[in-house]
């Protein structure tokens, strides 16, 4: 088996390729002079996922919660021909660690081909998902599924109750966890409960979206880290995507290197034959704080005092720590747990408008203005690093930039959050944006936003060529318009043609030129048009009746927008007729 590299050998790791190429990349995403804390991790101030990030829960996906460090093999993966395998089968190069468990490779393959047609854009690789499915539960413990792709058991992580980990108080009510105090990061991608309210899909189509079956936490994984319009065939979203999932730069060197690892191939393993990484981020405990405790044996430095010989009485000074036995047994037990300090969250007794201007758009528009609300406590005084959701409300198609319809986002020092941008759909009418606290009950405050109908203010005839017909006859040349707003293209714009009686009589006209309907009966009124994507109208093939004249066939769109096109129906100039041939 090839040589596995270890939590313990991260450092000196460095100069292999795989290792080099996640620095060089962690070096490029990070902003300079950012601070890593403890365990590698930064803080959001230091570290920000992206310019606006606002979409995602603090702490990302998992609310920061631990990962396994353990970076790939040194041997490549890349499957290779064997005379005994026979020809073209593909057989793996390196340790088991190439292998990914069949189901679960099969759930990333499909999250990868569903982004493919949502959002192609995105340019999401299943290696990607991999790569976090890797650090984050060693693909659900080596494969341990079952045929639908749910967990055998629960994958959790320990509860973020602030000892030594972000302090996120239960927001399921333990539905996911089966924590009623404090969330905790859930399934083969390690979601918690409050992300996968708005980000969790239903992957295997069973009518659940459940955070413990891989195929439904796969395809969440991959809408979470494709919003924004990220594309991640761009270093640099490809960066700040994964540090949106987890906010680290030890974590993102870490995805980086089993991403390149997996790129140069991969094979399937049968489920449950997969290894569990043994590099933890926390150590494998449950609190950092316990790690914290080798940093004591550095007092033992002092016995070097002993070198003074002149001072042998000192020795009687160790009847004091009889001191120190004392301070551990009551005092710091009891008063921490029962008395916890308040969180920012406890704090805030209401919601507040931030100045929210007037939200209106037109259909397919991105709305110009956001929603911003403000933190308070009783007395009006802002509270930041709160987590404010956004919950867009009704039958509605309008959505965040990125495609959701939630998003949540943490108050600034201000406390006040700026929700992402809405971008109209193609229904019209009001939304209602509820913005609630996160972890706290208080009465939530509504945003009303309005969507027009798509709307043109001009509109001309593509071509000038006179529009005539023979009584009986069908015009050669069918109508075209194009309309546009405020100089773009206008699409999808409803108008309406009607052959009105003359220029000042509006009223349909009972003679002359036509259009017909699906059974071919005449039709002078045309409702239900639209332009196309290009702001293009093409009116259907015009006929005539016997009446001759001048006739207007007039055109009006949403907003206003009105053309008016001149049609002349006269009969075909006589000509003389050929001379009469003598008989034979």
């Amino acid at each position: 088996m090839a040589a596995h590299i270890g939590r313990r050998l991260r450092k000196g790791a460095a100069t292999t390729a795989v290792a080099a190429a996640a620095v060089a990349a962690l070096s490029a995403s990070q902003a300079p002079g950012a601070a890593v804390g403890d365990h590698g991790r930064t803080s959001a101030a230091d570290a920000q996922p992206a310019p606006d990030a606002g979409g995602s829960d603090q702490g990302g996906a998992t609310g920061n919660s631990p990962y396994y460090t353990d970076l790939p093999p040194l041997n490549s993966p890349n499957p290779a021909p064997s005379a005994s395998a026979g020809a073209g089968t593909p057989v793996a190069q390196g340790a088991a660690e190439a292998g990914i468990p069949a189901t679960v490779l099969d759930a990333y393959k499909k999250a990868e081909a569903e982004l493919a047609a949502s959002k192609p854009g995105c340019n999401l690789p299943w290696q990607l998902l991999a790569a976090i499915g890797k650090v984050e539960s060693g693909h659900a413990r080596g494969g341990r599924v079952g045929a639908d792709g749910t967990t055998t058991s629960r994958i959790l992580g320990p509860q973020l109750d602030g000892d030594g980990f972000a302090l996120i108080k239960d927001t399921d009510n333990g539905r996911y966890d089966g924590n009623s105090s404090y969330d905790q990061a859930v399934g083969p991608m390690q979601f918690i409960p409050s992300t996968w309210a708005w980000a969790g899909r239903d992957g295997n189509g069973d009518g659940l979206k459940d955070p413990n079956n891989v195929y439904d936490a796969a395809l969440a994984a991959g809408h979470y880290l494709c919003r924004y319009d990220w594309d991640l065939s761009a270093q640099g979203d490809l960066d700040r995507a994964i540090l949106s999932y987890n906010n680290s730069s030890e974590y993102l060197a870490t995805v980086l290197s089993w991403l390149e690892y997996y790129r140069k191939g991969t094979h399937e393993i049968p489920d449950g034959t997969g290894g569990v990484p043994s590099g933890r981020s926390d150590d494998g405990r449950t609190g950092s704080v316990v790690p914290r405790t080798p940093v004591l044996p550095t007092t033992p430095s002092t016995p070097t005092t002993p070198s003074r010989p002149s001072t042998p009485s000192t020795p009687s000074t160790p009847s004091t720590p009889s001191k120190p036995s004392t301070p551990p047994t009551t005092t710091p037990p009891t008063t921490p747990p029962t008395t916890p300090p308040p969180t920012p969250t406890d704090t805030v007794d209401h919601l507040a408008d931030a100045g929210t201007a007037k939200l209106t758009a037109r259909a397919g528009d991105a709305f110009t203005k956001r929603i911003s609300t403000r933190a308070e406590t009783e007395a009006g005084k802002a509270v930041g690093k709160v987590r404010i959701r956004y919950t867009i409300t009704g039958d509605t198609d309008t959505v965040f930039t990125g495609g959701e319809s939630v998003a949540t986002v943490t108050t600034d020092a201000s406390g006040v959050a700026v929700a992402p941008a809405l971008k109209a759909g193609e229904k019209t009418g009001e939304v209602v944006v509820r913005a609630t606290v996160v972890g706290r009950t208080v009465t939530g405050l509504d945003y009303h936003a309005t969507v027009t109908e798509r709307t043109a203010d001009a509109l001309v005839r593509t071509g000038d060529t006179a529009l005539t017909c023979v009584p009986g006859g069908g015009f050669a040349d069918r109508v075209e318009l194009r309309a546009t707003y405020k100089g773009a293209v206008a699409d999808r714009v409803g108008a309406t043609a009607t052959l009105v009686t003359s220029a000042d009589d509006a009223t349909e006209t009972t003679a002359g030129p036509y259009f017909k309907d699906a059974d071919g009966k005449p039709v002078r009124t045309l409702t239900g048009l639209a332009t196309d994507a290009k702001g293009v109208l093409l009116l259907p093939e015009l006929f005539a009746d016997d009446t001759e004249g001048t006739f207007l066939l007039r055109v009006t769109t949403a907003g206003g927008a009105t053309v008016t096109v001149e049609l002349e129906v006269a009969a075909a100039d006589a000509s003389p007729s050929p001379s009469a041939s003598p008989s034979a």
